[in-house]
């Protein structure tokens, strides 16, 4: 990612005020008819045809003079900054001698990049040359390859080849890397590599930047962090000082200056400032010479002499292993950083770029420069936003560019020789101070504490244990990071669900009264939101023990039930210290209940994923301590994933015992038992809540009310209803309510539908011209929003390969992914109707001989003239959609 210029600053780059794109205005010629053999016809054409082609030559001598001009302005930018470049790669000492010889391949191999922009980008205004993403990468690798064999006492030829052919050749193989990750459209991948992992190491780029700019004022390298103490003599600090001010100049020109050509000129005026004080001084470039002010003087290196730099003969291939892991991470660092670069390009321009593909195109560049010896390169954002804004979106700047820096390598003249050495080192400098300014102050507003945490670590890791391993180091940290905060998005609350069931007025206040009572409830319906794992799922524990109003430490002392383990301890250690009872933290707001509830509903609706450990310390315990209590706990909307995850673990039961459960259940209690004498040790499972709590209602007034008959729901029974017998249970209308509702069960209001199992009675995004009544069977609705449906469908793969997990579907051909469920005398399809949207969800039939009554808006039309009975439906239809409020389904509402 390029930060020679005002980096991530395009908000303040300024259109340079040329009116090149606009051709001058051409008078239209008029067309008479002469004929072909009139002279004078002729004649009149002539001047208009002449005065076309020279304002055309002239816009053109115009454009290219414009392109000339901006392609000098990027080669003032980049060309010192490349010096530096080359001196931060290879800043061992061994390689001092020929520091001339490989700025000039530096260079030589950013003009390859620039030929792979200049062809393959499909932006004609793009710049690219080896830029700062890959630096510390390179140069650690250099370093090692070094420092290896000079202990194996290599010949410093030997050194040289081998850092020339395998750094090259790390970097054609990145150039492959690339292009496969944007021909398999993979670029996103390079995005598991989290920002502040690379802000920490861009940051560290800086203060190597700095660190290498330093060195080059002062002619001496700076490795470890104990070498800054050279800085301090009074020679040294004389060479620096001029260095970190210029840079320090270079730096406000580049993000402060509201025009473009601030920045060049100062890059322009820093250097001729420093000519006329050695002139007027009379100090010439040979007394500066001396002082240190610029470099010593170096036979010129012919461009042939480039490429005889490598004896292959020499070359140590067996130090690939030794750089392996260090390529590795510049894969992903230089892949991140130029999928960066479009992505602010793209933003700067205001329109979609490929990012696959301008990734390829920068694959193909470091291919090109690897195989011509060259080093990783990609994108110079800042240039390429500068050239956009131009206006002069021509491939001529590319070439004018490649031009200028061929003229550089083949020249004779060691720029090295007559540059001022503090103004090489303040463009590395100037690069720092703007990587450092980035990415420690100017990123505190755009992240959060723990992330700029992060990217503090990984800084101070790389600094102390190298590049490699400080990246892990940094990673490490992202990710416990992300396990502490994905851990504190996991919450638990009550909600005041209530099934969809039709109740006797006497069972209706037993429930009232009793099962969802304000202030002890027996029946706790709880809704858990966000992932369940390792890091939440103690705390969660602890928030739905507090919810029932048990206390862990105070479980009954009359033992486990059956077959259970005492003491409730994590199924993964047996260590005496967790094996003291925790203290659990009292949910917020919820004081102890003075009776336990009887039922537990556990709403699954919320929660994206479920691991093993939070499967066994979590949920299996919750199970164990309910089972001590007598609370039956029930779970609904489980993925299934997460059913799989449940059953392999014992936490709920197989199907088969399931069923068995569920009828011991609803069996009634002994004449002195308010309680079941039988544990339910697991979790019973539903595929919705509102089934869930249907169980745990019927449940509850088998308990309550001994002589029950197994089967009361008021709406249940083998019988088709009437319409007017379905909205009169639904409202348990009085008798002369009830005469009024027999109005409507002739066809003039409404119509009667039969269906088989999983056939559809509205599919969704029809048009919404009718609501439904049931009156025999069960219709079921499927999941309106993608991501509930993509929780569904996710695959099962366990440790010994794929699990085939069949989701419970309701009856024969509900959908595999229910929102919900409609029984008997259950209203449906009335909200999309009224507010005339297309539907948000589908209907299908649950059981063969589904039948449903539709009411059209017709037949609301002619109900108006019956002032009763139109009151009574639409008191229906206010009750119907009072109990999905009050459920929060937004799914089927």
């Amino acid at each position: 990612m390029d930060n020679n210029q005002n980096r991530n600053e395009t908000g303040r780059l300024r259109a340079l005020s040329v009116s090149h794109e606009h051709t001058p205005l051409l008078l239209p010629t008029h067309h008479h008819h002469h004929h072909d053999d009139d002279p004078d016809s002729k004649r009149s054409q002539l001047p208009t045809g002449n005065m076309n082609t020279r304002q055309e030559t002239t816009q053109k001598s115009v454009n290219l003079l414009y392109a000339a001009v901006y392609a000098v302005v990027n080669v003032i930018i980049s060309a010192p900054g490349l010096y530096g470049y080359a001196a931060v790669i290879f800043n061992h000492p061994i390689f001092r001698d020929h520091m001339n010889a490989l700025s000039k391949l530096v260079i030589f191999s950013s003009m390859i990049h620039q030929l792979s922009f200049t062809l393959f980008s499909t932006m004609p205004f793009a710049i690219g040359t080896v830029q700062d993403a890959g630096l510390i990468f390179l140069s650690s690798m250099a370093n090692t390859i070094a420092d290896e064999m000079l202990s194996d006492g290599a010949s410093e030829a030997a050194i040289l080849s081998t850092t020339l052919v395998l750094l090259p050749l790390g970097t054609a193989l990145l150039g492959v890397i690339l292009i496969a990750l944007g021909k398999f459209k993979l670029a996103n991948a390079v995005s598991y590599l989290p920002m502040p992992v690379v802000g920490g190491y861009l940051a560290f780029i800086g203060y190597f930047c700095v660190q290498a700019g330093v060195a080059l004022c002062i002619s001496h390298p700076l490795v470890a962090f104990s070498d800054w103490t050279l800085v301090f003599t009074r020679h040294n600090l004389l060479l620096a000082v001029p260095g970190l001010l210029a840079g320090l100049v270079l730096t406000n020109a580049a993000r402060r200056a509201t025009n473009e050509a601030i920045l060049p000129l100062s890059m322009v005026v820093i250097p001729a400032f420093f000519y006329l004080v050695i002139y007027m001084t009379g100090v010439g470039l040979d007394g500066a010479r001396q002082n240190g002010w610029v470099g010593e003087v170096s036979p010129p290196v012919p461009v042939t002499d480039l490429f005889q730099l490598v004896d292959f003969t020499l070359v140590r291939w067996d130090l690939v292993q030794s750089i392996g892991w260090t390529w590795v991470g510049m894969v992903f660092v230089v892949s991140f950083a130029s999928c960066l670069d479009v992505a602010a390009i793209s933003m700067d321009k205001g329109e979609a770029l490929d990012t696959n593909r301008e990734l390829a195109t920068v694959g193909i560049g470091n291919l090109m420069s690897g195989l011509t010896f060259g080093f990783t390169g990609s994108y110079i954002f800042s240039q390429t936003i500068f050239t956009y804004r131009t206006g002069v979106h021509t491939r001529i700047i590319g070439c004018m560019i490649m031009v200028m820096f061929l003229y550089i390598v083949i020249s004779p003249i060691n720029i090295l020789e007559i540059a001022p050495l503090f103004f090489l080192g303040s463009t590395l400098i100037f690069i720092g101070y703007d990587l450092l300014y980035e990415w420690f102050i100017q990123i505190r507003d755009r992240v959060l504490l723990s992330e700029y945490a992060t990217i503090w670590g990984t800084f101070v890791a790389i600094q102390v244990v190298g590049v490699d391993f400080g990246i892990v180091v940094g990673v490490l940290v992202a990710i416990v990071d992300n396990v502490v905060t994905t851990a504190q998005a996991t919450t638990v609350k009550q909600t005041h669900k209530r099934s969809r069931a039709v109740w006797t007025p006497a069972e209706y206040k037993i429930l009232q009264d009793h099962g969802y009572n304000s202030k002890s409830p027996l029946i706790l319906s709880l809704e858990i939101s966000g992932p369940i794992f390792f890091g939440s799922s103690l705390a969660l524990f602890d928030t739905m023990i507090n919810y029932l109003g048990i206390d862990a430490a105070a479980a009954s002392p009359s033992g486990p039930a059956p077959g259970t383990p005492a003491d409730f301890r994590s199924p993964h250690t047996s260590s005496a210290l967790l094996m003291v009872p925790r203290t659990p933290t009292r949910a917020l707001g919820k004081a102890p209940v003075s009776i336990l509830p009887r039922f537990c509903v556990l709403d699954f609706s919320q929660v994206s994923s479920m691991d093993a450990s939070a499967a066994r310390t979590c949920f299996l315990q919750f199970a164990l301590l309910c089972s001590k209590k007598g609370i039956v706990v029930c779970a609904s909307c489980l993925t299934p994933r997460m059913q799989w995850m449940l059953r392999s673990h014992d936490v709920a039961f197989d199907e088969d015992e399931e069923e068995t459960m569920k009828a011991k259940i609803h069996a009634p209690p002994g004449p002195r038992q308010s309680r079941p004498n039988f544990a339910c040790d697991r979790l019973l499972l539903f595929p919705t809540v509102h089934e869930a709590l249907e169980f745990c209602e019927d449940g509850l007034l088998h308990q309550m009310i001994v002589k029950r008959e197994s089967t009361t729901l008021l709406c249940d029974g083998p019988e088709i209803l009437k319409l007017s017998e379905a909205i009169a249970r639904f409202l348990d209308a009085p008798s002369d309510e009830k005469h009024t509702l027999s109005h409507i069960d002739g066809l003039r209001y409404h119509e009667e539908l039969e269906f088989k199992a999983g056939e559809k009675i509205f599919a969704k995004g029809s048009h919404p011209f009718a609501w439904f009544v049931v009156l025999q069977g069960t219709v079921a609705s499927d999941v309106g929003n993608a991501r509930a449906i993509y929780k569904h469908r996710q695959r099962t793969v366990s440790g010994a390969g794929l699990v085939r997990v069949e989701q419970k579907s309701i009856g024969k051909g509900g959908p595999a992914v229910v929102a919900t469920t409609w029984r008997p005398c259950n209203i449906f399809g009335y909200t999309d109707m009224f507010i005339d949207r297309p539907r948000t969800y589908s209907a299908v039939a649950t059981q063969d001989g589904t039948k449903v009554a539709r009411i059209t808006k017709s037949h609301m039309n002619e109900m108006a003239l019956d002032s009763e009975l139109s009151a009574l439906v639409y008191r229906a239809l206010l009750r119907a959609s009072i109990l999905d409020l009050q459920n929060c389904t937004c799914d089927d509402v």
